[in-house]
């Protein structure tokens, strides 16, 4: 078995957040530092290994995973939110980026709308109950994130390929996880939170991971020239 395998790596993953999680819930403060961030370092390894002279998707979709691994370290101390913010927008572009290679940005406009009407109830639910020095930050984050899903989706509709689909699969549960997160820390705590906010992150990591066709794994994969 290979760890880029898709059932390897859901493995693999779900083991990890399980033990991050466990950390969380019982207040064990290294095994949050030591498998949150190992959890998404799996991903960025198996990106880095199915894209091995891959293409612009490939690499970005890898520095997109990166960037996302400090993210999750930031994040860990609260003090770091608007740096881990600002690591995920950064991850959010490079996504972005990565699913218009071959298509171009913005090529059908009905994902775009959907991502925004969606990105825009969630922010009007949040807004009252945001810090000042948080409302442009948070605006900034959440234009990247409904792109990112928006360029997800219609990257689907024009190609419907497998990898594609799961890309947008990927963006989708970003979208919510990071929905919940927001929910949780600024407008109504919940106990659940951290199954729910990282069961649908790394759930969506996996998928856009595994958007990128592994020549091994995939001889012939379809891509989009």
């Amino acid at each position: 078995m290979r760890l880029r395998e898709p059932r390897v790596l859901v493995a693999v993953v779900a083991a990890g957040a399980l033990l991050a999680l466990a950390g969380k819930y019982a207040g064990i403060a290294w095994l949050v530092w030591v498998f949150k961030p190992l959890t998404t370092a799996v991903l960025c390894w198996v990106a880095w290994r199915r894209g091995l002279g891959g293409d612009r998707h490939a690499r970005l979709v890898t520095a997109g995973l990166l960037l996302s691994l400090a993210g999750d370290t930031l994040l860990i101390e609260p003090s770091m939110f608007t740096a881990g913010l600002v690591a995920f927008l950064l991850a959010h572009l490079c996504y972005t980026a990565a699913f218009a290679t071959g298509i171009g940005f913005f090529p059908r406009r009905e994902p775009f709308a959907a991502a925004a009407v969606i990105a825009g109830a969630v922010l009007l639910v949040l807004w009252p109950a945001l810090p000042a020095a948080l409302r442009l930050p948070v605006l900034a984050y959440v234009a990247a994130i409904g792109l990112m899903v928006g360029q997800a989706h219609a990257r689907a509709a024009i190609a419907p390929l497998r990898e594609n689909r799961r890309a947008a699969a990927g963006a989708t549960l970003f979208m919510l996880s990071d929905a919940l997160l927001a929910i949780d820390r600024f407008h109504t705590p919940f106990f659940l939170a951290p199954v729910l906010v990282l069961g649908t992150y790394w759930a969506a990591q996996t998928l856009i991971t595994l958007s990128i066709p592994d020549a091994e794994l995939d001889p012939e994969p379809l891509r989009i020239r």
